[in-house]
């Protein structure tokens, strides 16, 4: 991986995948604004295993479906490094509502934290990327949102919203070395679960024809290509990470 020594800001990086991302990038020498909404403990403990590989990491929490909030986290994470080289939009929110039980309140919070904060970010750091003439942006969707799911009608919204934005952003800013991404993570349970005591992860489990659930280190894996210059002439993609569950 290509060792820019730039600085990488991962959106809800506290715990499980955006852990995994922010120690993969600091393997590469970036630096890393640790984010989180709420465990700013859970945060200060990856800044402290970043900084343990050898590069700086800052923790700025703060709620990404705020915009408020967004531009206190894109203040201070400028201040710590002077720019931001990539930017993963990992965080997000998946409540379980029926489309005719949905209000106009959960249907705005869902998307505010699954989509609107990836453009308020985006528009944020892609200026300066612009003026360096190299940056990568990664966002994430699902597996329920590319099949379809019932249950979750705003979460699925917001996924594909979020897949349009990445694909409307790779084409303007890919001349300009930016390169923007999705990834379709599969089923990926929390670090604490024990999915052998899980019915549901057993069952899911089942399903996955590579015989396994997913780990951090898989997403981890695909951010850290995505984020060099091997992975360059990857762009405006949609990478789906979930065992051959869906394909």
């Amino acid at each position: 991986m290509a060792n820019h020594k730039g600085a990488a800001l991962i959106t809800g990086s506290g715990r499980n995948m955006g852990r995994g991302c922010a120690k993969e990038l600091a393997k590469a020498g970036f630096n890393i604004v640790v984010n989180g909404s709420k465990d700013e403990a859970a945060c200060a403990r990856v800044a402290d295993e970043v900084r343990s590989i050898g590069t700086q990491a800052v923790v700025v929490m703060g709620d990404v479906g705020d915009q408020s909030a967004i531009h206190t986290l894109t203040e201070k994470a400028l201040q710590a490094f002077g720019r931001i080289d990539v930017l993963i939009n990992n965080a997000a929110i998946r409540p379980a509502t029926q489309f005719l039980d949905m209000s106009d309140e959960e249907l705005t919070r869902v998307m505010s934290v699954n989509c609107y904060a990836s453009v308020w970010l985006s528009r944020a750091f892609l200026p300066g990327m612009v003026e360096n003439g190299w940056g990568r942006i990664i966002n994430f969707t699902g597996m329920n949102a590319q099949k379809g799911t019932g249950g979750r009608p705003h979460v699925t919204m917001s996924k594909h919203a979020s897949w349009g934005l990445t694909k409307a952003l790779a084409h303007e800013f890919g001349p300009k070395g930016i390169t923007v991404n999705t990834i379709s993570p599969g089923t990926f349970p929390d670090e604490e679960i024990d999915i052998s005591q899980s019915d549901r992860f057993q069952k899911l489990l089942a399903q996955t024809p590579v015989g396994r659930l997913g780990t951090a280190d898989d997403i981890a894996a695909a951010v850290g290509l995505l984020c060099s210059d091997r992975g360059g002439f990857i762009n405006g993609q949609l990478l789906q990470i979930n065992g051959g569950v869906v394909g």
